[in-house]
């Protein structure tokens, strides 16, 4: 029997996602498109748009917004998981560079745009790995900061990210020609299917578990987990902008914008609240050390 686990068609049809650039039917390869509401954008010139400014103006301020959070991050010096927590900010701001060309659809040619694809889906999958390690830090298990703890988050994360781009590109240049069959109705990729939209939800999922357990159990708090509900909330929100009402919007602005921009901006919005979260449970600097004025014994009789 047949099973829709796997294809991208639906998905690319009715939204604007990175992965759906790989594809032949995929506009931004000169294909007819998915058979749904394609997005022009501005028409610039020679035929060419630019699909989707309100994304590229979000993107950056998502970068402007990263490197704030990173300088604030590097002000906390006393904070659990400060470094940990800087690496998840520096993939953010790589996912938001690679969203630029990828989802706001800056004119590239197409195997460029097939490159800043790769790089898009390995960052996704690798910095929602970097947040659930952030979570199992909080337990301190191992001490945070250090080069073990450091290592093996970026070699985990090193991997993943090399395996979810490696299938990425090979199935947008045909490398290998493994891939080839997926390029086409329904455009069925097993392997993307599972490591770009269903391990970074699960990664997700046990970062939101863990850090509740931590923050209710460890911590004996609740005032942190209104930071995370509004981050889950604000980041549910966009997925329903992206998956859901976009093709509606696209159709109501007649293709010149869709739920992409509001993707876009929702998950910056959940970014600055785990950010805030984060924050909420750690120290601004180190305690301040007590000190005891010694006594004179020359005066005792």
């Amino acid at each position: 029997m047949p099973t829709a686990f796997g294809n991208f068609h639906n998905f690319c049809r009715d939204s604007t996602l990175p992965v759906c650039n790989l594809f032949k039917e995929s506009p931004t390869r000169a294909g007819p498109g998915f058979g749904g509401c394609d997005l022009r954008g501005i028409h610039l010139s020679r035929g060419r748009y630019l699909a989707n400014l309100g994304s590229i103006l979000w993107c950056g301020a998502a970068v402007v917004t990263a490197l704030f959070l990173l300088w604030r991050s590097e002000r906390k010096r006393a904070a659990v998981g400060r470094r940990e927590m800087q690496l998840f900010l520096v993939g953010y701001l790589l996912i938001s560079i690679c969203e630029i060309f990828t989802v706001g659809g800056f004119p590239l040619n197409a195997k460029t745009r097939i490159a800043f694809t790769g790089i898009h889906l390995g960052l996704i999958t690798a910095t929602t790995w970097v947040l659930l390690l952030n979570a199992v830090v909080g337990y301190q298990l191992l001490d945070d900061g250090t080069p073990l703890s450091l290592g093996l988050m970026v070699l985990s994360a090193a991997a993943i990210f090399v395996g979810t781009g490696y299938i990425a590109l090979d199935t947008g240049y045909g490398w290998t020609g493994h891939f080839n069959s997926s390029l086409l109705d329904p455009d069925r990729n097993i392997g993307l299917y599972v490591l770009y939209l269903l391990a970074p939800l699960v990664f997700l999922a046990l970062f939101c578990v863990l850090e509740v357990v931590l923050v209710l159990r460890v911590l004996g708090e609740v005032k942190p987990l209104v930071y995370l509900a509004a981050a889950v909330l604000l980041f549910a929100i966009g997925q329903i902008f992206q998956y859901v009402i976009s093709t509606h919007i696209c159709r109501g602005t007649h293709h010149a914008i869709d739920g992409a921009l509001f993707e876009t901006l929702f998950t910056l919005l959940a970014v600055v609240m785990l950010w805030g979260f984060w924050s909420s449970i750690t120290e601004d600097d180190w305690p301040m050390q007590v000190q005891v004025p010694s006594t004179s014994l020359e005066a005792y009789p």
